[in-house]
This record gives C-alpha cells, structure tokens and sequence, in this order.
C-alpha cells in the first residue's frame, strides 16, 4: 500500500471517529494501519512457511523468509526444498537452494538427486551434484545408477523378454553350439550421460560368443573350455562406448544342437543335383528338338525325290516323241529298273535265297 492511500486511510478513519484531526493525529492513525497491515503479512507469511522455516532452522540449515517467497512466486514446492536441504545438511553434503530451484525449475527430480549423491559419497564414489543433476535431466535413473555402481547387476544373454533363450553358433567343424552366458556389470557414472544402455551390452557379448565359438576348429575344444570364450569375449573391451563397465563374463550353459555342415553340405549336394537335372534336361529337350528337325528335312527331302521321280515319266514320254530311245531302250530300262528293285528288296530281308519277282518284268 502506498504512503498517499495510507494518509486517506487514516484521514477517513479520522473523520469517522469525529472532530478535527490534525497532522499528527492523521500520522498516528496512518502508522496504524501501516503496522496492522506488517502484522497480518506476518502472520499469513507464518501460517504458510513458519513450519518449514522452523524445521530448516532447528536442522541446521536455516532459509531466509525471502527465499520462500520467492518460491511462492515460481510456484515451486517449499516443502521438497527445504527436505533436500535438512537431507543433504545431515548427510554432511550442503547444497546451495538456488541450485536446487533450478533444477526443480528445468523437471528435475531434486529428491532422486540428493538420495543418489548421498548413496555416492556413503560408498566413496565421486559424484558432484552439477553432474548429478545432468544425468538426471538426461532421463536416466541416477539413484539406480549409484546402486548398480555399488552392488554390480547381472545381465542374461541373450534376454529372455527379446524372445530368445540361447545364443547359436557354429564351429569350424560345423556342429552347432548353443549357450546362455551371465554378464556382471557396473555403471560408469562418468559415462551415463551419452553411454549406451544395456541392450548394447547384450549384443555386443552376444556376438563375440559367435565369434569365438567360430574360431575353434572343432565343437569339443569349446565344450571341454568353455572358459576360454569368456577371456576371449572379456578382452575384447565390449564395453567402450557403453554406460556400464563389465566385471565379468560367465557361460551358464551349453548345449550341442545340429550338425550345421553336414545339413549345408546336403543342401549343396541336393542343389547341384537339381542343377544337373534341369542341365541334362535342357540337353534332351535339345536333342528331341534336333531329331523332329532332322525328320522334318528328311521328309523334305523324300518330297523332293518324289517331285523329281514324277518328272521321270514325263521326260520318257518326250524320248518316245522326239525319236531320241526305241521300245526296246525302254524295257531295258524297265529291267534295270525291276533288278534294282529286287536287289533292294533282298537286302531288306536279309536272305539272298528269298526270291522276289519284280513287278512288271522278269529277274
């Protein structure tokens, strides 16, 4: 309220109370006011905080009645502040309350990041809370994260929610093996903020398993030292890059599956046979095609003959008429003609006693 509207005040309250005021007499009544008003500020300003502030001041860790007001104003929580704050101060870790308002201003989980660090210094793990507060606001569960550093989790893999139990491989020998491993792991705080998840954990073990399964020369070598993938697969610094740092990795299980050479083998074998067969096949189809050509040009051929056979008689006749043979050349050539006949048709019975008398003329 200003100083003008206080003097009103008192001047009206004045006027009600009757007679001439003067101008102390109006100071006095405004002062009034002016005290009455401080009071009822007081007052509300107690009701709303006073047992917050009483508690951040038995606990060590007092809070100026302008901070609360200015909570009030950005409309954050008091209460998640100053439980933070008596949380951190016992826990021997002060936290400045502004930094605390602008993470609760950027939808950071204060609570979260006060329990993780304090879980962090109790296990001696370096963790400061600018780095606490990124990595909660990166979306990751810190306080999860701080336990993981200090009691390692245990990883199956493959994981059995994506479908499958068992990871397969085949050795050089081409028997197939099939085997669960259990990976120990702990988080690298340095690396959670940016670090890829576990999913990546899996699958990079996942498949340097396959890798050293393929380099033994035979299924029994991994069978009799299933050790020697774990060292192999562990060496191979699978976690570079990843939010986690692993501890160790231990086959549970291993089983032989199916003889995956012998069935690729089959298969091959079974290909080139229907390879061969479409081939030879091919070449059949080929040759019939070939034949039916041949016939086809030998009947042409016999029409041929036959056209030419038939100019024959024609070519006779045209003699007789141009005087060129006599009656007597004709049936020597008739003769000639009927023994040629002959002669054909013994050697198609393949007797020469068979006697076949030709038509039209004498053997």
């Amino acid at each position: 309220m200003s100083p003008s509207s206080l003097l009103l005040n008192a001047y009206l309250l004045g006027e009600a109370a009757g007679g001439d005021l003067g101008l102390w007499d109006i100071l006095g009544y405004a002062l009034l006011i002016f005290l009455a008003l401080v009071l009822v500020a007081v007052v509300a300003i107690f009701l709303t905080f006073g047992k917050l502030w009483l508690q951040a001041l038995s606990s060590g860790c007092p809070v100026k009645v302008k901070e609360f007001v200015g909570m009030y104003l950005r409309k954050i929580n008091p209460r998640v502040i100053v439980d933070v704050l008596v949380m951190g101060h016992k826990a021997g870790m002060p936290v400045d309350i502004e930094k605390l308002q602008a993470h609760v201003l950027a939808r950071g989980n204060v609570r979260a990041v006060m329990q993780a660090l304090i879980a962090a210094s109790k296990a001696d793990i370096k963790l400061s809370f600018d780095k606490a507060a990124a990595i909660d606001l990166a979306g990751r569960d810190l306080l999860d994260a701080v336990r993981t550093s200090v009691n390692p989790r245990v990883i199956d893999c493959p994981n059995p929610a994506a479908g499958r139990s068992t990871i397969d491989a085949v050795a050089q020998n081409g028997i197939q093996l099939k085997c669960r491993a259990r990976v120990t792991v702990r988080t690298n705080l340095e690396r959670l903020v940016g670090g890829a998840t576990e999913e990546t954990v899996i699958a990079r073990v996942g498949e340097g398993i396959v890798s050293a399964i393929g380099k033994a020369e035979s299924h029994k070598e991994v069978l009799a030292n299933p050790r020697k993938i774990s060292v192999e697969v562990l060496e191979a610094g699978l976690d570079a890059g990843t939010a986690f740092e692993i501890l160790s990795i231990d086959i549970a299980d291993i089983d032989v599956g199916e003889n995956i050479g012998a069935k690729l083998m089959a298969d091959q074998a079974e290909a080139e046979k229907r390879r061969a067969q479409a081939e030879a096949e091919a070449q059949r189809a080929r040759a019939v095609a070939r034949g039916q050509e041949m016939e086809a040009l030998g009947k042409e051929n016999r029409a041929q003959v036959i056209l030419a056979e038939a100019e024959v008689p024609k070519a006779i006749a045209e003699a007789f008429r141009s005087g060129n043979i006599g009656i007597m050349d004709y049936y020597g050539y008739k003769n000639i003609q009927a023994d040629t006949e002959m002669r054909a048709s013994i050697a198609r019975s393949g007797g020469a006693g068979s006697s076949t008398t030709p038509p039209g003329g004498e053997g």
